[in-house]
């Protein structure tokens, strides 16, 4: 069967960035294709349309390698012949373009971390998300409820410690945890609030709301 036209939609939007963002950073692209990219950060991100890293931190072509999948997790190091495309990226990023910083961004009301919660979902009963998402029901089952949490706050509190989580995995790769300890690599959590456009980063075990200008 051969392939589909991209939508109106699409295309409109290729046709605005080719007028607008393209030309304007005609310069950028040249130097990015000529000179190839080096990102200094990544951003291990959630896949949802709402949590966007290179429009969070408006980041201009290069500035970012983001990898994203569902509820933005990072697994434990396990080498094997099997496909792992998230350990793929890390290695990439980390042993190929000698990043400096991994931020790991988790965001509020993520669909990943709902199913995980809810033994009915027909999502972690698939072929791929249940498994996916089998740290976050651990995770879930270990954690005390709070005696007045609403499931929104159980939900939050879940996206926090995933994040926390994922960062402890990143420490199980050996060629991470080697470049953290030597000073020239550095691990951050980071929580974005869909509803309020706020972005909270990690502090020890605290979340502190990042500043920004309200009358921007």
């Amino acid at each position: 069967m051969m392939s589909q036209p991209l939508s109106e939609r699409l295309s409109e939007g290729y046709r605005r960035f080719r007028a607008g963002r393209y030309t304007d950073e005609r310069v950028r692209y040249d130097t990015l294709a000529r000179e190839g990219q080096r990102p200094r950060t990544m951003i291990v991100a959630c896949s949802d349309s709402r949590s966007a890293p290179e429009t969070i931190f408006d980041a201009g072509p290069g500035e970012l390698f983001v990898v994203r999948n569902v509820a933005a997790l990072v697994p434990v190091y396990a080498p094997d012949a099997k496909s792992h495309g998230a350990s793929a990226a890390l290695e990439f990023a980390v042993l190929g373009l000698e990043v400096t910083s991994i931020v790991v961004m988790g965001h509020g009301r993520c669909g990943g971390v709902a199913a995980a919660l809810d033994p009915a979902s027909r999502l972690t009963a698939s072929d791929f998300i249940g498994a996916w998402v089998a740290d976050l029901k651990t995770l879930d089952a270990h954690t005390p409820a709070a005696p007045e949490g609403s499931p929104e706050d159980r939900q939050r509190l879940i996206e926090h410690l995933s994040v926390q989580q994922s960062l402890e995995h990143l420490r199980t790769f050996p060629w991470i945890t080697e470049r953290e300890r030597a000073g020239a690599l550095t691990l951050h959590g980071a929580w974005f609030d869909i509803s309020l456009g706020e972005l909270h980063a990690l502090s020890g075990d605290r979340w502190i709301p990042q500043p920004y200008d309200q009358e921007g």
